[in-house]
């Protein structure tokens, strides 16, 4: 990996952090590649139990890079090849993972946190889907993954974000620590200790359970997301 990501890995928990703290850890093209590499890696590694991620600095992850919209068409499809791709991988991916959000976590990186199992906030962690702003049609899904239908539609109609003690209350977080990451690590020694083959079998079943509607459903919101900001159709 490059100094984009950082995985390090032991008593069986791997710790993904994002490494673009002066772009408050922005999805570009290269760290979204490489964090669909990390989560398809881990995701055969059997010594690996549990998965947590994590930003570097003060944010956990600002949203896709807005500098690299646009371009030619190869580079629009690296765009939209990556999003689909790490979305894809960590949904997929059979291990517990952990979200601590020790920051904002906006648009792609709300996304992101809302694709892990659980998630944990630092105070200072915001949460939303601004993109409405922009003219682009937020991810309903994730925001539908962690709210009640109607604070999801009211979130995704406003762009509105809400910090770290309304995320708890509303139920998008577990628990809101200063230490997340620490939070973030007893917890994944807790699930860590039954062993990588329960929780690898525990988590096939839920994604089982969650296949076919939200399947088609992140199969519509990728093909608005590609006509909204690249101006093509599906």
């Amino acid at each position: 990996m490059s100094s984009l990501l950082i995985v390090d890995s032991g008593e069986g928990i791997a710790t993904v952090t994002l490494n673009r703290p002066d772009k408050r850890n922005a999805l570009s093209v290269a760290l979204r590649r490489e964090l669909a590499d990390a989560f398809e890696k881990l995701g055969g590694e059997p010594e690996v139990a549990v998965v947590v991620v994590t930003g570097a600095g003060s944010a956990f992850c600002a949203g896709m890079d807005k500098a690299e919209f646009g371009g030619d068409a190869a580079h629009r499809r690296d765009l939209f090849e990556t999003s689909t791709r790490l979305f894809d991988a960590l949904a997929k991916l059979p291990r517990p993972t952990i979200a601590a959000v020790n920051g904002p976590a906006l648009g792609g990186g709300f996304a992101l946190a809302a694709a892990c199992d659980v998630r944990l906030a630092a105070p200072g962690a915001a949460f939303g889907h601004p993109e409405i702003a922009l003219g682009i049609p937020p991810s309903y899904g994730a925001l539908l993954r962690t709210l009640p239908d109607q604070v999801a539609r009211e979130m995704a109609f406003t762009g509105r974000i809400v910090d770290a003690a309304e995320a708890l209350a509303l139920g998008i977080v577990r628990a809101v620590d200063p230490d997340v990451l620490s939070r973030a690590w007893a917890l994944a020694r807790e699930m860590a200790r039954h062993g990588p083959k329960v929780l690898e079998q525990t988590k096939r079943l839920m994604i089982e359970a969650g296949g076919g509607v939200a399947e088609r459903a992140w199969e519509a919101e990728m093909a608005l997301f590609r006509e909204a900001l690249f101006g093509e159709g599906t």
